[in-house]
């Protein structure tokens, strides 16, 4: 590297330095530029904050990342989002970090009613997560906000590491900076470390937080997975589509041929079957009206954006053109009707249906067992 190009590096993780985009990876404002050294937004606050901030990479640059981890001796903290369950954990993950062990932190169970079985949940986390591959050495269920279940997070981190590195990986919004601050108060002497020598990291923005007994907690940025409807609609909407309160379960009795729009974001399509209810948990602040099948793209072409809403006109224009998924619920069955970043629809009846779901492009869409 020469003089040149370290000049415009962050001292503190060594990557690239930007001042054009506050959310991406080596943000410095512009006026901080020059300065000896200069260290990017994120390090500043864990150097003077001992508080870590969320950045995010493609899921390119992450996999690229991950790709080291099976060769290292660590622990690793996969971080996942209970309300957004299959669009917050990591695919394929098993295969990256090889033979190191998993601890799966389930993150805002603040969502769910205070009621819930969560033995139960913990058990359908463990069944998802070998559904998908991962084999987990222990599953917690926390909620960040209301600091619920942090203290066993890092008990089990304690447990579990050893002597090892502890690798944190998660999506965007899953609260991935609230655990890696809570790491840092509990076991980084951050002032001492900083003041004496350049902050270790790379350049693909992994930083390395030194821990007292030589070893790193290795914070990795956010993937963003576009397969989440949070991640195409437009920032001002996240309000209303993100929960900060417990979910208020809404129950709808439909017939055959009835439709239920969740603002213009999705809209649900009971096709065929017995008549029966459905269960939407999702945001209090996401709009749902229903229609007849019969007059629901006629309704849609006239009030989307409008009446229809969020997204508004503007913001519809940005969206992928919706598709449509055919999903058949068996009889005897259990099942959710979930769509990644906006919540579910629970079948309440064992009698089977047959849906449509349309969602924008590319956004996930599945059945899957009963959360609740």
């Amino acid at each position: 590297m020469t003089a040149s190009s370290a000049k415009f590096r962050c001292a503190g993780c060594g990557i690239q330095l930007q001042h054009e985009h506050r959310e991406s990876p080596g943000y410095v404002p512009a006026n901080a530029m020059e300065r000896e050294p200069a260290i990017c937004q994120r390090c500043f606050r864990i150097k003077h904050y001992n508080e870590a901030s969320s950045v995010t990479v493609d899921q390119d640059e992450f996999l690229r990342l991950l790709g080291g981890i099976a060769s290292t001796d660590s622990l690793v903290v996969h971080i996942v989002d209970l309300f957004d369950f299959q669009g917050s954990l990591i695919s394929g993950l098993q295969r990256f970090v090889g033979h190191n062990p998993v601890l799966l932190a389930v993150n805002k169970i603040d969502l769910l009613p205070l009621v819930t079985n969560w033995n139960r949940i913990r058990n359908w986390v463990q069944k998802q997560a070998r559904e998908n591959g991962l084999r987990v050495v222990d599953v917690v269920l926390c909620s960040a906000k209301r600091g619920i279940g942090f203290d066993r997070v890092v008990e089990a981190v304690s447990q579990l590491r050893g002597d090892r590195d502890v690798y944190v990986v998660g999506a965007t919004n899953v609260g991935k900076s609230t655990l890696i601050n809570r790491l840092i108060k509990d076991y980084s002497d951050l002032e001492r470390e900083l003041t004496v020598s350049r902050y270790p990291g790379t350049t693909l923005d992994a930083v390395h937080i030194p821990l007292e007994d030589g070893k790193h907690i290795v914070d990795t940025p956010g993937i963003v997975y576009e397969s989440r409807l949070t991640e195409l609609i437009p920032r001002r909407d996240l309000a209303s589509v993100l929960p900060d309160k417990p979910l208020k379960p809404l129950t709808y009795q439909l017939n055959e041929k009835q439709t239920l729009f969740f603002g213009a974001m999705a809209r649900f399509d009971f096709v065929e079957g017995e008549r029966q209810s459905f269960t939407a948990y999702l945001s209090s602040a996401v709009p749902v009206h229903r229609t007849k099948l019969e007059r629901a793209d006629e309704l849609y072409a006239e009030h989307k954006g409008k009446m229809l809403a969020p997204p508004d006109e503007e913001g519809l224009a940005e969206l992928p053109a919706w598709t449509r998924h055919r999903l058949r619920i068996p009889r005897g069955a259990q099942q959710d009707i979930f769509v990644s970043g906006l919540g579910w629809l629970k079948a309440n009846s064992e009698a089977g249906a047959l849906v449509d779901v349309w969602a924008p492009k590319g956004v996930k869409v599945l059945l899957r067992e009963s959360l609740i």
